[in-house]
């Protein structure tokens, strides 16, 4: 072999190699500093690096996710206000209290909400913000995937939420690291069933459910990610929307990623939103679940539905302030 045709071969490598970097850098949900498997408390540096802190007038409000550069994924009853002068976001944000080394800011240039949003019911509980410039990608400030609408999330499903909520749901303050809390899917059969005790309840295909006793986003956040792994890519399966006080044995509601590529695609015109296909594996027992008095009576009797951390916060927020 000739010594061109040894530098050609080496120049190409290179390049190969180097592209892959770019290609593993520049892609949605790889967290490289997230190493956890199994546990659930007080999340480390880095390990949900596309986590959103919203503030709305200095007091943080709502989680959300980062999907692309300049755009952020959260909850429609988040949205206190649509001027957007009275948001900041925060993104690679460990703490409310203390130092983020790794933290970057933006303001907020345009809110888009779901256009069929329900705020009785909370169908349709998504809401897009644009970011006033985009951010720069590091270990502590990625995007997340979203599911693609032919996704399929079975029962026991294992996925994680994350958020600077409530801890416990007597508990008047939210958390002031961020939390992370492992939670199984749960149907939207042995959901709906569960949430007969709620009157105002509809679960709908708009809506995912996961949670199990104690645990739940109580140690989450309104608007925040239910995400779940896929080999070495991290999915946002929901958006953290609803639940009933956070009482054992019942699951949480979230609004279904999946079935809104279609909306944030027609939102985010020009911006590439990486959609990827979650499939699950086996049979899902939801399919067959049969709802029984046993199933749907797990909880205290006409219980109140509870949008977590978000009106907790705003109410307190602002009640002390007028003292």
């Amino acid at each position: 072999m000739n010594l061109s045709l040894i530098s050609l071969c080496v120049t190409l490598t290179l390049l190969c190699a180097g592209g892959s970097k770019a290609q593993t850098e520049n892609s949605c949900g790889f967290a490289p500093l997230n190493t956890r498997i199994v546990g659930g408390a007080n999340a480390q540096a880095g390990n949900w690096p596309w986590q959103v802190s919203m503030h709305h007038q200095d007091q943080h409000i709502c989680g959300g996710t980062l999907i692309h550069q300049e755009w952020v994924l959260t909850a429609a009853h988040c949205i206190l206000s649509l001027d957007t002068s009275n948001w900041m976001l925060y993104l690679g944000r460990e703490n409310q209290s203390t130092a983020n080394p790794n933290e970057v800011s933006r303001g907020v240039q345009e809110i888009i909400m779901h256009p069929s949003y329900n705020n009785t019911l909370f169908n349709n509980d998504v809401t897009l913000m644009r970011l006033s410039s985009p951010v720069n990608f590091s270990d502590y400030i990625r995007p997340i995937c979203l599911a693609s609408n032919s996704s399929t999330f079975y029962s026991n499903t294992t996925c994680w939420s994350t958020g600077w909520g409530l801890l416990r749901h007597n508990e008047s303050l939210a958390s002031e690291t961020l939390q992370e809390v492992e939670v199984p899917v749960v149907g939207n059969s042995q959901c709906a069933c569960n949430y007969q005790v709620a009157k105002d309840a509809n679960i709908t295909a708009q809506m995912i459910c996961a949670g199990s006793a104690g645990k739940g986003t109580c140690q989450g956040d309104s608007g925040g990610p239910l995400q779940c792994k896929q080999g070495s890519v991290w999915v946002q399966a929901g958006v953290t929307s609803y639940g009933i006080s956070c009482a054992a044995g019942i699951p949480e509601v979230y609004a279904r990623v999946s079935e809104f590529q279609s909306w944030i695609t027609e939102n985010v015109a020009g911006s590439s939103i990486g959609f990827v296909t979650f499939s699950s594996t086996g049979e899902d027992s939801d399919s067959s679940f049969t709802c029984t008095e046993d199933s749907s009576s797990s909880a205290a009797a006409q219980p109140t539905l509870s949008l977590f951390s978000v009106l907790l916060i705003f109410l307190s927020f602002h009640l002390c302030s007028s003292l």
